[in-house]
């Protein structure tokens, strides 16, 4: 972008939407440019014949912020950018606004080439570089929840690569209290400390919520009657419920309610992570969407101490 576009762009952005921008403000958190040997590999014309250059790594990366931070579909997202300043200031002012084409198949080399964990694991080294730092014996939540996609119009078999479909990927049917859902359902651990997601996983609806242990040795780790009789690799804090052999006692239950108030930030963040239904049809791809939420949910997060420390 020519130099004194750029100043005129960036002189109304701090005179009239500066203090709206909560998005920078969160972004400011984060050292992007670490993020740039993850990505770049994959991401370069690097053959004799060449090609035509390709948008900067980061502005990419920062597209998938956004699509996730506002809600957006791949085509929203190209619109959203090319006519929102707030947008492009926080992409830099790139100049060139990329197609949602591109923006697709960037997503899927992150999948393709399982960039998208190392990624992850930058944002959780910086968060600890910041102050954020996960205790060794410090005690975190871990629960799970469905995320819906489109099952198709009639049941469609098989499913996997060999699907008729592209509605009849990777999404399973499960039932939980007498209601049907299709789709996928994310695993989430979070500390009690900072209420930061410190790991995810990403599968079918169909898999029982005690089938995924997040937790790490050493840590505390509270969760819900669903993982009721399953060990964890951390000090397992369990509610307990009753069985064949009997109701549980009142001092289970006085246990299993200190749980619940330990265990309550969890909930707060999938009131905010929860999209409700998504378009994506394979675990890979539920997976990347999942990770850029846990993303901008923890930089919402991280700007709470600083609130505090300002007000």
């Amino acid at each position: 972008m020519p130099s004194f576009e750029f100043a005129m762009m960036n002189a109304y952005y701090n005179e009239h939407l500066k203090q709206f921008d909560r998005l920078a403000e969160a972004a400011s958190l984060i050292d992007w440019e670490a993020f740039r040997p993850i990505i770049a590999s994959f991401y370069q014309n690097l053959t004799e014949r060449g090609g035509r250059p390709n948008i900067d790594p980061i502005v990419m990366l920062k597209l998938l912020v956004l699509q996730q931070w506002y809600g957006l579909s791949d085509p929203e997202l190209e619109r959203q950018t090319a006519r929102d300043l707030i947008f492009q200031h926080f992409l830099g002012f790139p100049g060139t606004v990329p197609d949602f084409t591109t923006v697709w198949l960037f997503r899927e080399r992150l999948i393709r080439n399982g960039k998208y964990e190392k990624v992850w694991s930058e944002l959780q080294r910086q968060m600890s570089r910041s102050g954020f730092k996960v205790e060794k014996k410090g005690k975190a939540a871990q629960d799970a929840t469905f995320i819906t996609a489109d099952p198709g119009h009639a049941p469609m078999e098989p499913r996997g690569i060999q699907a008729l479909t592209r509605r009849s990927r990777d999404g399973a049917w499960t039932k939980k209290l007498n209601r049907s859902y299709f789709g996928f359902k994310p695993h989430v651990k979070t500390d009690l400390k900072y209420g930061l997601i410190r790991a995810f996983e990403t599968t079918t609806a169909s898999v029982h919520d005690s089938q995924v242990d997040l937790s790490r040795r050493g840590e505390v780790v509270y969760r819900d009657k669903g993982y009721f009789g399953v060990p964890s690799k951390g000090y397992n804090a369990t509610m307990q419920r009753g069985t064949r052999a009997g109701s549980i006692g009142i001092f289970d239950r006085m246990r299993n309610a200190r749980i619940s108030r330990k265990r309550a930030p969890i909930e707060r963040t999938f009131a905010v992570l929860k999209s409700g239904h998504v378009l994506v049809t394979t675990v890979p791809r539920a997976r990347v969407k999942m990770l850029f939420s846990c993303l901008c949910f923890n930089l919402m997060q991280m700007l709470t101490p600083r609130k505090q420390a300002l007000a």
